[in-house]
């Protein structure tokens, strides 16, 4: 078993910008995923599997919802403790991040900013502590980028709702207790509904042969006549705004954990480039290497600068949509830049299992189309700049 040797760069001494609280926040995530994710998970991702025994600790950590109000389980920590959690998670693995992102932005966020205090007191501690896993549904077979334009539907049955519709490309579905779905009224108008496993007619199917998010469970929600009980609508927002306002949050957790995912491929390669030696030195005194890690550590830096001023946004109320579009977008976009560099660097070593960046490459191909594509958050920052929507 290998030892995670990973050390985080900082180049512009930006943990002088964080409180003692972050620091230690961000160190405790870190030091799980040294010892719980590092030594298992290339063997979770050859074989397409999730690790569900590490749920628990990833609650342990603050990995669900650690922005939740103590009252309802959370650790009532602010946006950049958030946005560290995710780093540190995804350094480990995007799939492992994208199971904590959805429990916390994509679940938790929605039932605590526009569920009932009786769903938020049945639904959130459990949540907390992993006891209950949730999943999220928007994206349709036939509406991604366009979820305004969805199927799935729910009509008044008299005691509750009668839903019926399907969701696809849904992470944590296979296991999840819980779906927060989106669906369209008698009248046209989206509203979120808690779904619970064991509903009649509600199946999740798992989602097999991706080459991407490997250590990740993906799936369909398929519902068929399921009966859901009124007390099981969120009340306090509808329309297509409530969704999104959970994909912000969900945006901003991506953003933060690509960087991890850089900085773990850019680790990697500047210490197997002091270490490789061709032409009788290290390859890392080559002009071309050092061009490739100069430039690595330069925008990993400025991604580091542009998450934490959101992050700051975020905690003032006032960061916008079109900025978390912004940063995921060019994150995500970052990142996979890097891991293709980092993976030049290792040669044909490069693609094996013994170094984490082909993996980190594969999910990236994932994360850099997830929660809005990389074109679409291109054309949301053009539209809030000109004024001009590009969408119709």
């Amino acid at each position: 078993m290998k030892t995670d040797l990973f050390q985080a760069p900082d180049y512009y001494n930006l943990d002088e910008l964080l409180s003692e609280e972050h620091k230690l926040v961000r160190e405790a995530t870190r030091a799980w995923v040294k010892k719980e994710i590092s030594p298992i998970i290339e063997d979770y991702a050859q074989k397409a599997e999730f690790p569900q025994h590490i749920i628990k600790g990833l609650a342990e950590i603050g990995g669900f919802g650690p922005y939740i109000p103590q009252e309802y389980g959370g650790a009532g920590l602010d946006q950049i403790s958030y946005g560290l959690i995710m780093q540190e998670i995804e350094r480990g693995d995007s799939g492992i991040r994208s199971t904590a992102s959805v429990q916390s932005s994509l679940v938790m966020y929605p039932i605590w900013k526009y569920g009932s205090e009786e769903q938020k007191l049945k639904f959130l501690p459990k949540l907390a502590t992993g006891e209950l896993m949730g999943c999220f549904g928007l994206t349709e077979p036939n509406h991604g980028s366009d979820p305004g334009s969805m199927t799935t539907n729910f009509k008044d049955a008299g005691d509750y709702y009668l839903l019926n519709g399907a969701k696809m490309w849904i992470s944590n579905a296979p296991f999840a207790d819980i779906a927060v779905i989106w669906a369209k009224n008698e009248e046209g108008r989206i509203h979120g509904l808690i779904v619970e496993r064991g509903m009649e007619g509600f199946s999740t199917p798992e989602t097999h042969n991706k080459w991407s998010l490997r250590a990740s469970a993906t799936g369909e929600l398929i519902f068929d006549n399921v009966k859901v009980p009124k007390e099981n609508l969120l009340p306090n927002k509808s329309g297509l705004s409530a969704p999104l306002g959970c994909l912000d949050s969900a945006r901003y957790g991506i953003a933060w954990g690509a960087i991890g995912a850089a900085m773990d491929c850019y680790d990697t390669a500047l210490r197997y480039a002091k270490e490789r030696i061709q032409f009788d030195k290290p390859i890392a005194g080559m002009q071309l290497q050092q061009k490739k890690l100069a430039e690595m550590i330069t925008e990993i830096t400025k991604a580091q600068l542009l998450t934490w001023r959101l992050g700051t946004l975020r905690n003032e109320g006032k960061a916008t949509s079109a900025q978390i579009s912004m940063a995921k977008r060019n994150n995500v976009n970052m990142a996979i830049n890097i891991a293709r560099e980092a993976r030049q660097i290792l040669g044909a070593m490069g693609i094996t299992g013994d170094y984490s960046i082909m993996r980190h490459m594969m999910n990236l191909e994932s994360v850099i189309t997830y929660e809005g594509t990389h074109d679409i958050h291109l054309l949301i920052t053009g539209m809030d700049i000109t004024g001009i929507s590009a969408f119709k």
